[in-house]
C-alpha cells in the first residue's frame, strides 16, 4: 500500500509500498508526482532498477534528456550519466567528483533540466551524503520587504566564473570551452510552472551577480539571498543506501554532495534527467498535465 512519509517539516517526502519497476495505479502515480512538485524532493529505498527501468521510470516524471559530461554516459543506455570514482582498465567509468557546492542542475543553460533522479549503486560507509534546500520555502520565509525587492531582478550565471569554485582541481577554462559557455540570466525569483508557486533561483554559493546593479550592491544582496536559502529549517541531509532513489525538483530545490574518501571507498551512482524550459517568470505560470 502506497504511503507517504514527510522527511522534514519542509522539504521532501519517503514514497513507501512502491515497487518503481512494476506498474503503478494511476491514482498512485498521481499522488507520488504531486508530493514531488508540493515537497521538491522524493526518496525511494531499497529498489533494483535496470538500466532500463530506470529510464523508463524517470520518464513517469517527464522527457528524459542528457546534457552534460557525454564521456561519462553509459554506454548501452546514454540518458543514464555515471557518477563512480571506479576505474576500469585505468580509465574512470564515470565522473568521480561532481557537485560539492550548492546548485541547481544545470542552471547554466538557458533552459535548465526539471529534474533528476539520483540511484545509488554502491555508496561508501561514511561520507558522501546529499543535501538538499526547498527554495520555495525560502523564498516564502523571506520578509515581505525583501520578496518586493527581489521580485524583478535577474541573476547572471556564468559556467566559465563557476568552474574554480565548483572544480578546483580541474584545469583553467580553455578558449573553446569559454567561446561555448555564455553567460546567462535567470529570473531570480522564479515561477514553478506546474504549482505557480515562487521560488528563489539563486545559482548557490557562486559568486553571480544581479543584472543591472553595481557590484556594491548585487554582492551583498546575492550573498544574503544564497545564505538564507540554505538555513537549516530549509534542508535536508541524505545518507544513502545502496537501493535508494532521489527525485529532486531543480524548479524549487538546490542540492550539494559532500565529501567522501575515495582512496578507501567506491560510490557508484546512475543519474538521469528530466527536460525543462525557460525559467517562468513572476506571474507566468503556465498550465501543466500531471505524471504522465
Amino acid at each position: 500500500m502506497l504511503d507517504l512519509v514527510p522527511l522534514t517539516d519542509t522539504i521532501g517526502t519517503e514514497v513507501r509500498g512502491v515497487d518503481v519497476t512494476g506498474p503503478i495505479p494511476a491514482r498512485d502515480l498521481d499522488r507520488i508526482y504531486q508530493a514531488w512538485i508540493d515537497t521538491t524532493i522524493l526518496l525511494f529505498r531499497g529498489q533494483r532498477m535496470t538500466q532500463e527501468q530506470h529510464v523508463a521510470f524517470t520518464r513517469r516524471f517527464g522527457e528524459v534528456v542528457s546534457y552534460t559530461r557525454p564521456e561519462f554516459n553509459e554506454d548501452t543506455s546514454p540518458d543514464i550519466l555515471v557518477l563512480s570514482n571506479i576505474a576500469r582498465d585505468g580509465r574512470l567509468i564515470g565522473s568521480p567528483v561532481s557537485g560539492r557546492v550548492w546548485h541547481s542542475d544545470g542552471h547554466y543553460l538557458p533552459d535548465p533540466p526539471a529534474g533528476s533522479m539520483l540511484y545509488a549503486i554502491e555508496v561508501p560507509p561514511e561520507g558522501g551524503d546529499t543535501s538538499f534546500t526547498n527554495m520555495i520555502a525560502a523564498y516564502e520565509a523571506l520578509s515581505a520587504r525583501t520578496r518586493s525587492a527581489i521580485e524583478d531582478l535577474r541573476v547572471v550565471i556564468s559556467r566559465v566564473q563557476s568552474r574554480p569554485y565548483n572544480y578546483p582541481d580541474r584545469p583553467p577554462v580553455t578558449e573553446a570551452e569559454r567561446a561555448s559557455w555564455p553567460d546567462v540570466t535567470h529570473p531570480l525569483v522564479r515561477t514553478h510552472e506546474v504549482s505557480g508557486r515562487r521560488a528563489l533561483y539563486c545559482g548557490g554559493n557562486v559568486p553571480w551577480r544581479i543584472e543591472g546593479l553595481p557590484p556594491e550592491r548585487s554582492a551583498p544582496l546575492i550573498t544574503f539571498v544564497q545564505e538564507f536559502a540554505v538555513r537549516p529549517v530549509f534542508t535536508y541531509r541524505h545518507r544513502w543506501r545502496a537501493g535508494d532513489i532521489v527525485l529532486w525538483d531543480n524548479r524549487s530545490a538546490m542540492h550539494r554532495a559532500s565529501w567522501y574518501d575515495g582512496e578507501r571507498y567506491h560510490r557508484h551512482m546512475h543519474r538521469t534527467t528530466i527536460a525543462g524550459g525557460v525559467p517562468a517568470v513572476v506571474g507566468a505560470a503556465r498550465a501543466t498535465t500531471g505524471a504522465a
